[in-house]
């Protein structure tokens, strides 16, 4: 490992526990980090603060205001009458049915979809607290959810992504795109069973965490029906502006800003409510690690890790054995360095070289590494874990022990499904 390796690794350790023993405000020890690397001379100003330029986070930083508008209107007020009426009915029911809902429409937007994540965990902030079904245990699970397809037909990135790598490696892919949404799955089943698994263990408290914000929650919809319909239209144009953005490039996010310039000139929000929004905790936390990743991943640590791992696993490693290791190195990897195609490009080809060395088919292999790249979310150092841990108001404590055990159940779920329907 070369030096600027060793320090860019201590400097995410040290961010992490910091994150863990959650002794400074949300949000600020990222910030701390990129500090760290400039200090250090890993990273200059510009690519250690990159984060606050990223296109995700200004579209994140956008949905945050256009939320918090949509939350002044009678569908959330409706919403929020719904939501308790289920808890008050509630209990476990009510809790799976949330899920359920959430992962249906996931099948819609796809996974690793950031407006449907940010849409659903929006909602979810509204929910009011009630014993039977206590908002703190449906942020997260249903939060999560919006990563988790129950019908998972829309994984049109991921497939193209397996069969490429499949293909830069000589191998002729035959792959069903039927049978990889049987992989992806799986997955999905993994995690809906550790949501059953934990239901009891999920903190009961409040999800609100500043008086601020119970203040808010605590207001109704006050807005004139003209001004809810102008609401209304600018969130359905900024969704759809996020689903064109494959095809349209940053246009899509900048749908987003122009629908929340709508918001501001209508009067439906003020300056400061548009302010406080985009400035949240969760928006600094979530640019700030982006600068960490970056540093991380450009000193080469994500290469070096790979090619020791593939040349330690030898040739007599059990199949499950060898895509599950593969599949755990490129989830915590695509989480520390914030690359997730990246990651998966490294890995996967290094992954099908083994199992080609082995005499063993790579299908399931690649099928698997690809799909882990979205399974992280282990530590709140991503847009979607910062936002459910910020909003459900957990603790460090709290948040890992879901998704500690949820991370492993996913990947065990993931790779016998993969092998299961791609045998090696």
């Amino acid at each position: 490992m070369t030096t600027q390796m060793i320090i860019a690794l201590g400097i995410t350790i040290f961010m992490i526990v910091l994150i863990m023993i959650d002794k400074l405000p949300f949000g600020s020890v990222p910030l701390l980090a990129c500090l760290l690397l400039v200090i250090f001379g890993i990273a200059d100003i510009k690519a250690a603060f990159a984060g606050f330029s990223n296109s995700t986070i200004v579209m994140l930083a956008e949905f945050m205001a256009i939320i918090a508008a949509l939350q002044k209107t009678s569908f959330i007020a409706a919403f929020k009458r719904t939501m308790f009426n289920m808890a008050e009915k509630g209990g476990f029911k009510a809790y799976l049915l949330l899920i359920l809902i959430v992962m249906l429409g996931c099948s819609l937007f796809g996974t690793g979809s950031t407006a449907y994540y940010v849409m659903v965990i929006g909602l979810l902030s509204t929910l009011p607290y009630t014993k039977k079904l206590p908002p703190s245990k449906v942020v997260m699970t249903a939060g999560f959810a919006a990563n988790h397809p129950l019908l998972p037909f829309n994984t049109a990135l991921q497939y193209g992504i397996v069969i490429a790598v499949l293909g830069s490696a000589g191998v002729t892919a035959n792959i069903p795109v039927a049978r990889f949404a049987i992989v992806n799955l799986f997955l999905s089943l993994g995690f809906l069973l550790n949501c059953v698994i934990q239901y009891k263990l999920l903190p009961d408290h409040d999800i609100q965490a500043t008086e601020d914000a119970q203040q808010a929650s605590a207001e109704t919809a006050s807005l004139p029906k003209w001004k809810e319909y102008v609401t209304y239209i600018v969130f359905v144009i900024a969704v759809i502006g996020m689903l064109l953005q494959s095809s349209i490039g940053d246009a899509g996010y900048a749908i987003a800003g122009l629908s929340v310039a709508v918001i501001l000139v209508t009067g439906v929000m003020d300056f400061k409510e548009i302010r406080d929004s985009i400035s949240a905790p969760i928006i600094l936390m979530s640019a700030g690690v982006i600068g960490v990743a970056d540093a991380l991943g450009s000193t080469g640590l994500t290469n070096l890790v790979g090619s020791t791992v593939a040349g330690m696993l030898g040739a007599s490693i059990n199949p499950f054995i060898l895509v599950l290791v593969f599949c755990i190195l490129t989830s915590v990897l695509a989480t520390l360095t914030g690359s997730t195609i990246g990651t998966v490009y490294i890995f996967a080809p290094l992954a099908i070289a083994t199992c080609t060395n082995l005499g063993l088919d790579p299908t399931a292999a690649a099928c698997a590494i690809v799909i882990s790249g979205w399974c992280g979310h282990f530590l709140p150092i991503d847009g979607m874990p910062a936002m459910v841990m910020g909003v459900g108001n957990y603790s460090i404590w709290e948040f890992c022990k879901f998704t500690v055990p949820q991370y492993f159940i996913r990947l065990l779920a993931l790779t016998a499904g993969a092998l299961i329907i791609f045998p090696m």
